[in-house]
């Protein structure tokens, strides 16, 4: 059996998934380099690698990986984010934005994405661009108050008091510490919504 057989592949993989959940992840990083050097353009192996020397903290090598990846195969919209993540992490906003952007054409409803997006527009003082992916957000995770509450805070520093007061109201019915959170850090209340 050669070393990159696929068998030999297919047991690496087995002993990478087993190292991961007895949460052996060096372990499971040496596997899963294997893997990728055996299947050097196999975008999933290579994304894969990423994953875990992310949660190394080694950001700078796994977005190299995660280009290779897309290139490789631009298909994959878990790739792009994973890509905007990173990128957005290491404070290349651009870069994140443009990650978020190609992973929202392959997957409009990954809510994560929209939400990274916004986070990234917001970070380069872009904040109007920043309410379509925040409202897209709220609106594929409802129950969800992240979404809400940056979109609260961009209203906010744009002086729209009653979109603030709006939020702070809708937020009140599901997450009444995150509505308060907002009270204190905006000082606009539910009470200031202007009915009409």
């Amino acid at each position: 059996m050669s070393a990159g057989s696929a068998l030999a592949v297919w047991g690496w993989r087995r002993l990478a998934t087993w190292a991961s959940l007895l949460g052996r992840d060096l372990s499971a990083l040496a596997w899963r380099e294997r893997i990728a050097a055996a299947r050097p353009e196999n975008a999933q192996a290579l994304a894969s690698v990423a994953h875990l020397k992310a949660r190394q903290g080694g950001h700078a090598e796994a977005i190299a990986l995660l280009d290779r990846a897309t290139a490789l195969d631009p298909s994959r919209a878990a790739n792009w984010y994973n890509l905007g993540y990173l990128q957005q992490a290491s404070e290349q906003h651009d870069s994140a934005i443009a990650s978020f952007e190609r992973a929202l054409a392959i997957d409009p409803r990954l809510d994560l994405a929209h939400y990274g997006l916004a986070l990234s527009l917001i970070k380069t003082g872009r904040l109007e661009e920043a309410i379509v992916p925040l409202r897209r957000n709220t609106e594929l995770q409802p129950m969800s108050p992240y979404g809400f509450y940056q979109l609260a805070h961009v209203y906010h520093r744009l002086e729209r008091t009653d979109q603030v007061a709006r939020l702070v109201r809708r937020l009140s019915g599901f997450e009444p510490q995150v509505a308060r959170q907002l009270e204190r850090e905006t000082g606009v209340t539910a009470a200031e919504l202007h009915e009409g």
